[in-house]
């Protein structure tokens, strides 16, 4: 009930408006020539159309504002000039259905110069207190929810952009993780393939040679002698075989490292806390050596983050400049106004310095580690 009232208080207060006024108009018909039946039958017909008028909509309200002025002529003219301030209402109804100017308003002022029985001083109130009320209604209240619908609409937008926008870098997320993971098995399989084509038969060779070796050495011991060397060579060539294959086939530091990122932010989101990793730049100059101490500090951060900030969101930004690399790791967390260097943090400082760079924390709106490397 309470919220029917809120939602329609406008319609409701209108309504006993005419109600009011209506009753004024009957008593002071009553006083001059009695109540006819007549007049109390205009003045349910009046009420019904403006009722009827407030469940209309469009062209339809102008056809019961138009059947209620002429009810209202009938009114004055039958039951007597009580019934001026229903004229004034219904001035005021046509004044919003037209959504006409402010100085229009003005003119309901005019029927201060008929003779009514309120008196002028009354009448220049009533239209008073009703011009408030309508150009409140019109020019507040309206303005008013118009604003909020727009801004509701508006947020409602901004909502969609931003589940769009979090489902689409889910998803390059996932598609960069199995890029990754692919990569890394594709290179596997190709050293596994490498390593038995170049080195299979050499191996299977020289177990056999042994073999044979193990055989004749009692017998003859020099040809034995011969045919381990001809092994031991085979398989120095062999190991110098496999470590050109280990350097040409190892995988790029920079491939692992974001892999192991990514697989990181993967490991946050399974925990219930949303991770995104970006990165800008040529990240192809940043050394190995870099790359471990990128990685070792963003594990202790983000180890940190989820044990003690109990952020909701983790972001690690990588962004690779002319003679530096910026990184950054951050959380929507609780934040804290004073830290002591545990082993971790301290671990982070040393690594940093270790490689010429530096790194500070702001603790203010979450937390965040921003570590400056040189190239």
């Amino acid at each position: 009930m309470g919220r029917f009232i809120k939602e329609n208080y406008y319609i409701l207060v209108r309504i006993m408006l005419m109600l009011i006024y209506s009753m004024y108009g009957l008593l002071e018909s009553a006083k001059s020539t009695g109540v006819s039946f007549r007049v109390f039958l205009l003045v349910l017909f009046y009420i019904s159309l403006m009722t009827f008028k407030e469940l209309a909509d469009g062209g339809k309200k102008l056809i019961f504002l138009t059947a209620a002025f002429i009810v209202n002529v009938l009114l004055i003219y039958i039951g007597g000039r009580g019934f001026i301030i229903l004229f004034c209402i219904l001035g005021f109804e046509l004044l919003i259905f037209f959504k006409a100017k402010f100085p229009l308003y003005l003119l309901m002022y005019l029927v201060v110069f008929a003779e009514t029985p309120l008196g002028d001083i009354t009448e220049f109130t009533v239209i008073t207190m009703l011009l408030i009320f309508y150009l409140q209604h019109e020019y507040v209240v309206e303005k008013y929810a118009k604003q909020m619908f727009e801004d509701t609409v508006y947020q409602q937008g901004l909502k969609r952009d931003y589940e769009t926008r979090e489902y689409e870098v889910q998803a390059e997320l996932k598609k960069n993780m199995l890029r990754a993971q692919n990569q890394v098995l594709r290179e596997r399989a190709e050293l596994s393939q490498t390593l038995h084509d170049k080195l299979g038969h050499s191996i299977n060779g020289s177990i056999y040679q042994l073999e044979a070796s193990k055989v004749i050495m009692d017998k003859e011991s020099e040809k034995a002698k011969s045919m381990i060397q001809s092994v031991i060579d085979q398989l120095r060539t062999g190991m110098d075989e496999i470590r050109a294959i280990l350097r040409k086939e190892k995988p790029e530091k920079k491939k692992m490292a974001i892999l192991q990122l990514y697989e990181l932010c993967a490991d946050c989101n399974n925990k219930g806390v949303e991770a995104e990793l970006s990165t800008e730049g040529n990240l192809s100059a940043v050394s190995d050596e870099l790359w471990e101490v990128i990685l070792d500090n963003t594990f202790e951060a983000v180890t940190n983050a989820m044990k003690y900030s109990k952020c909701s969101r983790l972001d690690i930004n990588i962004i690779a400049m002319n003679e530096m690399i910026r990184c950054m790791i951050s959380d929507n967390g609780v934040g804290c106004s004073t830290f002591k260097d545990g082993m971790g943090i301290s671990g982070m400082r040393q690594r940093t310095r270790n490689v010429g760079g530096t790194i500070y924390f702001e603790t203010e709106a979450g937390f965040k580690v921003n570590m400056l490397l040189p190239l």
